[in-house]
């Protein structure tokens, strides 16, 4: 089983574990989930000031934490990733996300390649009930566990 997700993982907060932890529960012992991590120049556009080697630095360290083994990170350049020219049996996405993998997709069938499954997962809430963010956290409002700090 071939897994995919991706992300910018600015600040690894508590939904991008949900996503990860999802993406290996699918993949199971036998399986390998690839982690796609917006490189230097896609993550500026969206504000993000972290390096990808720290971004990619923090990603590892939960999935050890966690131990995982069957991964394989790399840097993506866009929204896409790996996704138009590898074959995946699953991509995991959020609600947020999921419109991007419809449209890969829709790409893919151009290309006379087979559908990835999409296997979304809810947005994780703070204690607010709104969604966290990398922004919220960054504007002060919660932390990575989505406590609320003001």
């Amino acid at each position: 089983m071939r897994v995919c997700v991706g992300g910018t993982f600015d600040i690894l907060h508590k939904g991008h574990k949900a996503l990860l932890d999802r993406a290996f529960e699918i993949a199971g012992e036998k399986g390998v989930v690839f982690i796609g991590i917006s490189d230097e120049k896609l993550a500026s556009q969206k504000g993000v000031m972290s390096s990808y080697e720290e971004r990619r630095e923090r990603v590892e360290d939960y999935l050890q934490e966690k131990g995982y083994r069957n991964y394989k990170i790399v840097p993506i350049s866009n929204k896409y990733g790996l996704t138009l020219d590898e074959d995946f049996d699953v991509i995991v996405v959020s609600e947020e996300t999921s419109e991007v993998a419809k449209e890969i997709n829709r790409i893919r069938r151009k290309k006379g390649l087979k559908e990835i499954k999409i296997e979304k997962i809810p947005m994780v809430m703070a204690e607010d009930g709104k969604p966290i963010s990398s922004t919220r956290i960054r504007k002060g409002e919660i932390d990575e566990e989505g406590r609320m700090l003001e």
